[in-house]
């Protein structure tokens, strides 16, 4: 293998394949999954609907199905994100990228965002799945931020994710160090949203990403200049 391929091959090893338009057809899920199983992708990213579809087409692969909880907004109440969760990891999901409560932390209610993490956070290590937490970044400052990390580590979740891709803006190098920074070696850091180069990816996981949540995940890997072709 040469040193492109390699490099390839470590690349798609951090990237979450992502569809999450609510356009996506059966027949866009199976490409997805078809996509994940080809390039060897760490986890396929759809919508709850399609979560037993994406397990049957990937049963027996290393590719995870990745689904989204309390999607997009983080506003749902505790219980219905708890149902959604279970419901999913139930129909095959190994990961769950649920959304804080965004208002919440924002108005300084932690005792609530914590135990809204803690709870589908518990529900998914009950099914051996893991739980990434989605800060949507771009609507927080950075001492907001740094508190939602702490959070997330005290409600032992397995990941900080820094946004939905479907708000103001997506990840930047300077929150992924940031979230890097705050929660140290002990958890993972998921970067999504507006990445559509194989540079930004790589400058993202250099900052201290270990998922790249994307839905450009071909067009990274295919690239032969290091720039996505869209």
């Amino acid at each position: 293998m040469d040193l492109k391929s390699e490099q390839s091959v470590s690349l798609a090893s951090f990237i979450d394949h992502t569809l999450l338009k609510p356009e996506a057809t059966s027949a866009d899920i199976v490409r997805c999954c078809d996509e994940a199983q080809a390039y060897g992708f760490a986890a396929v990213c759809v919508n709850p609907v399609w979560v037993s579809q994406a397990a049957r087409a990937l049963a027996g692969r290393a590719t995870a199905v990745c689904t989204v909880v309390g999607f997009p907004l983080g506003a749902t109440t505790t219980e219905a994100k708890v149902f959604e969760a279970r419901q999913a990891l139930e129909n095959g999901a190994k990961e769950i990228d649920m959304v804080l409560a965004i208002g919440k932390l924002k108005e300084g209610d932690f005792s609530f965002v914590e135990a809204d993490i803690r709870a589908v956070t518990e529900v998914a290590h009950q099914h051996h799945a893991l739980c990434k937490v989605i800060i949507e970044a771009a609507l927080l400052d950075d001492t907001e931020k740094l508190k939602a990390c702490q959070l997330i580590q005290a409600a032992n979740a397995d990941f900080v994710k820094t946004s939905t891709g479907f708000s103001q803006g997506g990840a930047t190098i300077g929150d992924v160090r940031l979230l890097r920074q705050a929660v140290g070696p002990a958890i993972g850091v998921k970067a999504s949203g507006g990445i559509r180069s194989r540079e930004a990816a790589q400058q993202l996981i250099a900052a201290g990403a270990t998922r790249i949540g994307t839905s450009n995940g071909v067009s990274l890997i295919k690239s032969e200049d290091g720039l996505s072709k869209y």
